[in-house]
């Protein structure tokens, strides 16, 4: 079956349907940890369904303060705490490329229809069901024509060079990462082609649940 054809309730290989954690850190600390189900693997990469709603973990911050905006120097040296929520955006299938420095997102809303895609710009490491992902601030949104923008460019360029995120070097291998994807959107090659824009989710498969806390919240 071709990656086009694939579409509506389409799941492949052994695992699928497996519960993983998609954990997220910010400068070394953790933001969230969401169950998100295995759709397919390969040795091209994988992916991963998220559904909206599904009970998570979040980071317990001051004041309702994003953990991106507080500096690693003035959080808690050992995270801080965790707290039960439930994933408050749409739904996404995730492409997680092997060996690559960026996912991507299909979104899709109400009535599971497709929204666009997000490319998040990140460094992921994998630890049995957990996988860690290093955010790395500069993302793209990219429309259902293949229209694209940056997102977060000035946050990005404010936290390069501090050690807890990229050096000078660092930074241009990830923008040169993130112009690489963008040209795949222009070109409408995969995961731009069309390809799994009308995914849904195996009718069997339920809500995944909130799982025990996470025991690390530093990388």
């Amino acid at each position: 079956m071709s990656r086009a054809e694939r579409g509506a309730g389409t799941t492949a290989g052994a695992g699928a349907g497996q519960i993983l954690r998609w954990n997220l850190f910010i400068g070394g600390h953790l933001s969230s940890s969401v169950p998100v189900r295995l759709v397919e693997r390969t040795d091209e990469g994988q992916l991963v369904w998220l559904e909206t709603g599904t009970p998570m973990w979040r980071t317990e911050l001051p004041r309702g303060a994003h953990l991106r905006d507080i500096p690693p120097e003035h959080r808690p040296a050992h995270g801080y705490p965790t707290t039960a929520d439930r994933w408050p955006l749409g739904s996404a299938l995730i492409h997680q490329p092997a060996g690559a420095g960026h996912a991507v997102f299909w979104f899709f809303g109400r009535k599971q229809k497709f929204g666009g895609w997000y490319v998040n710009l990140e460094h992921r490491t994998h630890h049995g069901e957990d996988i860690d992902v290093a955010d790395h601030e500069l993302d793209i949104t990219v429309a259902a024509d293949r229209s694209w923008r940056w997102k977060d460019e000035r946050s990005f360029a404010e936290k390069t060079g501090h050690p807890a995120y990229w050096s000078t070097e660092e930074a241009a291998a990830i923008r040169t990462e993130g112009e690489r994807v963008a040209r795949l959107a222009e070109s409408r090659t995969f995961p731009f082609d069309g390809s799994w824009c009308d995914f849904k989710p195996p009718s069997h498969w339920t809500t995944p649940p909130r799982g025990p806390a996470p025991v690390r919240t530093v990388l």
